[in-house]
Formats: C-alpha cells, sequence, structure tokens
C-alpha cells in the first residue's frame, strides 16, 4: 500500500507584487518536486503563484474554492473543491495541510495562521505575519525562513513529523 502523500499548504495574500508571486512559484516548485501535495486557497496572488510553480512541475494541486463556482479556481488548481463557505474555507486549508507556508498576507492569513497554531499545524513564515510567543501559543509551531528553500524544507521536516 502506498503511502499518504505530504500535503503542504500555502497560505498568503491574493494581491502581491512581482517579488512576492514569483516567491510562491519557487515555493510551488520546489513543493512539487519534493513529491508533496498543494493545497491553498485557489484563487489569486500567493495561491495562483504557489499552484503555478507546483503545476509547472508537474505536480498535484488542490484550490479549496471560497464561493459557488468551479471557475473561481486559478488556472493552475487541479482539483477545486467549491465550498461556497467564504472565509470559513479557511480551516479546511489549516485542518487538512500537515504543515502550512506563509507568504505576505494580511488577516485572512493571519486568520489561518491562527487557526492552524490552534489545531497543532506547524507554519513556517516567509516574509508574513510575526507570532510572538503569546499565552499557551506554542514555539514549536511557528518558525521562520529566509528564502522558499529554506521555508519549504522547514515545512517538509514539520509535516513528514505529522504523518
Amino acid at each position: 500500500m502506498e503511502s499518504k502523500p505530504l500535503i503542504i499548504g500555502v497560505i498568503g495574500g491574493a494581491n502581491v507584487n512581482d517579488e512576492i508571486y514569483d516567491q510562491a512559484v519557487q515555493v510551488g516548485k520546489l513543493i512539487a518536486e519534493s513529491g508533496a501535495t498543494l493545497i491553498c486557497g485557489g484563487l489569486s496572488g500567493v495561491m495562483e503563484g504557489a499552484c503555478k510553480g507546483v503545476f509547472e512541475a508537474g505536480g498535484m494541486t488542490i484550490g479549496i474554492i471560497p464561493g459557488m463556482q468551479r471557475d473561481d479556481a486559478n488556472p493552475y488548481v487541479r482539483l477545486p473543491i467549491v465550498t461556497g463557505m467564504a472565509q470559513a474555507r479557511n480551516f479546511i486549508i489549516v485542518r487538512t495541510a500537515y504543515a502550512l507556508v506563509a507568504i505576505d498576507g494580511s488577516y485572512g492569513t493571519l486568520s489561518e495562521i491562527g487557526g492552524g497554531m490552534n489545531v497543532g499545524t506547524p507554519i513556517v513564515s516567509l516574509g508574513s505575519w510575526d507570532v510572538p510567543n503569546a499565552g499557551e501559543v506554542s514555539t514549536e509551531l511557528f518558525f521562520k525562513a529566509d528564502s522558499p528553500e529554506a521555508a519549504v524544507a522547514k515545512a517538509l521536516e514539520l509535516a513528514r513529523g505529522r504523518v
């Protein structure tokens, strides 16, 4: 029997500049090259960039679509999951992923980071929010990376420890 694929989530801004988009493409490419599957929100910006990187490297992309239309997914989503759940779909992403890479992002990304930490999904921040150790937040769940390579390597390490 085949082992379960590692599922890495990528979360981040929907409206990003070219530099952030290119980082997301590189993260996606590295995820695919590792043999892992990508899960994300399936729309634009960081989500599209990560999907593009995975898609072009021949990997699998899953997009958890907030609206009611399959066609809302970016063109690199191979498996769109249409939810009609708006922002609530973020929790599907954080519960499904073995680890998350956060790139850039605004309050939606922050909600995914908080949701992930709340349920024990580790997060690697690549130029995203900085979450200080607050209350019962474990420093074993939040890591910073300074490059796409470091972010994906740490996410894979963390994910392998959860399979």
